[in-house]
């Protein structure tokens, strides 16, 4: 459909190009302004950016947080969906792990995120490990603002942190899934006023920038 209103566009340029030029002006303005205006509106109410997608973080955050393993750096995958009809991507363990009973285990995922600025990810666990295992978020649910992305304290990196009230040990093996991520879209009131910028990472958002 898109392809036929180019060539009907092209075709009508051509036939006013052989009769007279002035047409031809008024055609070209017309269209400008049509790309204005849908450029302006894609900007005022969508942001003018669509973009959704999960990054490693450096190498230099990497040996900071995890190890000084570049090897292990190379090698560990990005989160990704298991099936076309899955909500959340699967977060993959860098390297092998165990959680005991009543114990709380941090567990970095080497991934930051960039979205839209509408928009966050929401993390939890995987449903088989809160059934199976009792093993839990220490704070239920995460939740990833769009400016974490690329924050001077750690570049965004996330973290989940789990904690087993099951009754027995939580094994996890390098390359398992042990988290996954939704995005969703949010919304803000009527009369909004938030002003605020991000100053650093993980609770930073309840300090003044």
């Amino acid at each position: 459909m898109i392809c036929l209103l180019l060539l009907l566009q092209v075709k009508f340029f051509l036939n006013l190009l052989k009769n007279r030029i002035f047409d031809v002006i008024i055609f070209l303005v017309f269209n400008g302004c049509i790309v204005f205006l849908f450029t302006s509106i894609d900007v005022i109410f969508f942001g003018g950016d669509y973009m959704r997608k999960f990054e490693k973080i450096s190498f230099s955050q990497f040996s900071k947080d995890i190890c000084n393993d570049k090897d292990l750096y190379d090698e560990y995958n990005l989160p990704k969906r298991a099936t076309l009809k899955s909500a959340g991507y699967d977060f993959y363990a860098i390297s092998d792990f165990v959680i005991h009973p009543g114990e709380v285990l941090k567990i970095p995922t080497g991934v930051k995120v960039i979205m839209n600025g509408d928009e966050a990810l929401m993390l939890y666990v995987r449903s088989s490990m809160g059934f199976k295992y009792n093993v839990r978020l220490t704070n239920q649910v995460g939740v990833i603002d769009s400016d974490y992305y690329n924050n001077p304290d750690n570049e965004g990196h996330m973290w989940l942190s789990l904690q087993n009230h099951g009754d027995k040990d939580f094994v996890c093996k390098k390359g398992q899934a042990f988290g996954q991520g939704v995005f969703t879209k949010f919304l803000v009131t009527d009369d909004d006023d938030a002003s605020g910028s991000r100053v650093s990472g993980i609770g930073s958002t309840t300090k003044e920038g």
